[in-house]
């Protein structure tokens, strides 16, 4: 770990050097299957029970391409405003690593699926930053190692390590940006910005469930420095695998007064892929970063090219989606947000769930209540984001229709969503476990009521002589009778017949 004194104060690296960066975002598609064999996806699967020969590599095994990979593949592309290639084909990138079980990658070199693209990525204060795009190509995951008996997970002091292939054939999409200039001080803000538009715009195409706790989403961040009266990029380092927003725009901002430090103290930069730490907000070395003449590159020989129609492109075309920040300016205008209503909805990754809640039958300002209050409280408590609590939309809107209809009290409502939380079942079946629904007989209610005017004729003087707020306080003491089941405003009305009968 570098420590804290080889650090350059971020103001004077800004003043002293022009950061240069580029992104390369790997996403796990969501097919069923995997790139080039039938073995089935799913995450979180007992290790080594999602293989064949082929994932495995075993001699005499044939890949076949995933049709629907290749359809994500493009539509990917599209969205990100990307040419579509009217012939491309595989390639093997050759390096050893134990988790490459056929010690080859098959991927795309020089032919990608979708190049020269663009994204326009918005900052929190309303500046749009173009994003240009390299390409977008196709290829396989590799297997994933587990390292044991270290401190730090990683084989450098580990007593053994173990190999799970289920991963290994997973279809990726590699989505890489040209080099990213001018950004000065806000570069980490714009590594930030992108990857989470990236990731918006993935999920609107639903070619994957973006989760970067998962490893579905991974970001390799590059980043260089120029001095200010230089007319070429500096040497780049690699940090890889950052699986969080956050950790992309601080592995960014750290690399760049790591560099700075090294460079101002006459040190040169060493081409490589450095490693990121969670806990600390630091990178350190990893392997010296190969050129891709060190790859091997040549034509995969079991796969023949791919040639799509530009009538197959175009119906792909027509599948895209309205796109995450359209959508957004739309919901904004529908549900009167001010920009910074919408930007803290955004923050807490509420929009979404928001919408679908909408679509489910609630209104705006009921389905943003509880998004934004109970359930963001629960997320930030669980430690995980919005949108992987228990709980549907769907269910939610449940819940605020019930409310409505007088089923449940907001208080009850409250009741409910802790039980759905907690796995007990859809809303309704919570209710009828935990017994919430609404005390809605007036009879019980009458009951209640003349009981707690019995045992406080102080305040039935006080109600019978006008002063009607007294009545608060039976209403309190009836709620409390029946466990909050009742309609408050049904007893405030039997309070008021019951004291003048």
């Amino acid at each position: 770990m570098t420590a804290a004194a080889e650090l350059m104060d971020y103001d004077e690296v800004i003043a002293k050097f022009d950061p240069v960066l580029g992104l390369e975002v790997h996403v796990e598609l969501s097919t069923h299957t995997k790139m080039f064999c039938g073995c089935p996806v799913a995450f979180g699967a007992e290790p080594n029970t999602q293989v064949c020969p082929t994932c495995l590599g075993l001699p005499g095994a044939l890949p076949v391409v995933n049709e629907t990979a290749v359809e994500s593949a493009i539509r990917i592309g599209l969205a990100l405003n990307c040419e579509i290639a009217e012939w491309c084909r595989f390639a093997r990138k050759n390096y050893f690593y134990p988790d490459m079980p056929k010690n080859f990658q098959t991927s795309q070199y020089d032919e990608p699926i979708a190049f020269n693209g663009w994204l326009d990525v918005e900052l929190e204060d309303g500046t749009v930053v173009r994003v240009d795009i390299e390409r977008a190509h196709m290829e396989e995951d590799t297997g994933k190692s587990l390292h044991v008996g270290g401190a730090t997970g990683r084989i450098h002091g580990a007593e053994h390590s173990l190999l799970d292939y289920n991963r290994a054939g997973v279809p990726l999409i590699e989505i890489v940006t040209k080099p990213i200039v001018g950004t000065g001080e806000r570069a980490p803000e714009v590594a930030r910005a992108y990857v989470t538009a990236l990731r918006d715009l993935l999920r609107a195409l639903g070619v994957s469930d973006v989760r970067m706790d998962q490893g579905s989403l991974r970001c390799d961040a590059n980043v260089s420095l120029m001095a200010k009266d230089a007319t070429e990029f500096g040497t780049r380092t690699e940090t890889k695998n950052v699986n969080s927003l956050r950790s992309v725009e601080r592995a960014v901002r750290f690399e760049m007064t790591r560099q700075a430090a090294v460079l101002e103290s006459g040190g040169t930069i060493r081409q490589e892929t450095r490693h990121f730490d969670e806990s600390t907000g630091s990178t350190s070395p990893g392997r010296a970063k190969e050129t891709s003449e060190d790859y091997r590159y040549f034509p995969e020989p079991d796969l023949v090219p791919i040639a799509p129609s530009r009538e197959w492109v175009e119906k792909l075309r027509a599948t895209l989606p309205e796109m995450p920040w359209v959508r957004r300016k739309r919901i904004q205008q529908e549900w009167n947000l001010s920009d910074l209503e919408l930007r803290d909805l955004l923050n807490v990754g509420a929009v979404d769930l928001i919408a679908a809640t909408v679509d489910a039958g609630a209104s705006p300002a009921e389905a943003r209540a509880w998004w934004v209050s109970q359930l963001a409280q629960e997320a930030n408590t669980r430690g995980i984001e919005l949108a992987d609590l228990p709980i549907k939309p769907g269910q939610v809107a449940e819940i605020i229709k019930m409310v409505a209809e007088g089923t449940l009290t907001n208080k009850l409502a409250r009741s409910v969503v802790e039980g759905v939380l907690a796995g007990e079942g859809e809303p309704a079946a919570v209710v009828e476990k935990r017994g919430l629904k609404v005390v809605s007989d007036d009879s019980a209610l009458i009951a209640a009521v003349d009981e707690a005017l019995a045992n406080n004729p102080d305040v039935l003087d006080k109600i019978r002589s006008g002063k009607v707020q007294a009545a608060g306080k039976i209403v309190g003491d009836v709620m409390r009778a029946t466990k909050g089941q009742a309609n408050a405003k049904r007893v405030q009305e039997l309070v008021l017949e019951r004291s003048n009968a």
